[in-house]
């Protein structure tokens, strides 16, 4: 997430951190608004929920959850090097794949869009 605020702020965009924890101190140094939630994993539901588009990079099952809630909520996921799924060992094509950062963001920002 600190990467992703740094791409943000270099752009010139305002970022916010949804925290899993009770103090704004957990945030990055590239957060403008931290949310502390106290929720554990939980806010995961909440990043998703206040999410236009949501883009996985890499990850550990943080990250897959949030691609799970993602799909459940019909919010469209960009991956980047993440999860992939199968259902029926057949592959599960819900998540957008593409091969740069610039291209998740732009994917992310045209299906906003919609």
């Amino acid at each position: 997430m600190e990467a992703a605020c740094r791409g943000a702020k270099s752009a010139g965009g305002i970022t916010v951190g949804i925290l899993p924890g009770e103090s704004v101190d957990e945030a990055n140094p590239y957060v403008d608004i931290p949310i502390p939630t106290g929720m554990g994993e939980a806010r995961n539901a909440l990043v998703v929920r206040s999410a236009q588009a949501v883009i996985a990079v890499g990850g550990e099952y943080g990250t897959l959850s949030e691609i799970a809630l993602a799909l459940k909520m019909g919010r469209p996921v960009i991956g980047l090097e993440t999860w992939e799924l199968s259902k029926n060992g057949e592959r599960d094509g819900g998540i957008l794949y593409v091969n740069s950062p610039t291209q998740a963001v732009e994917l992310a920002l045209a299906l906003a869009e919609r």
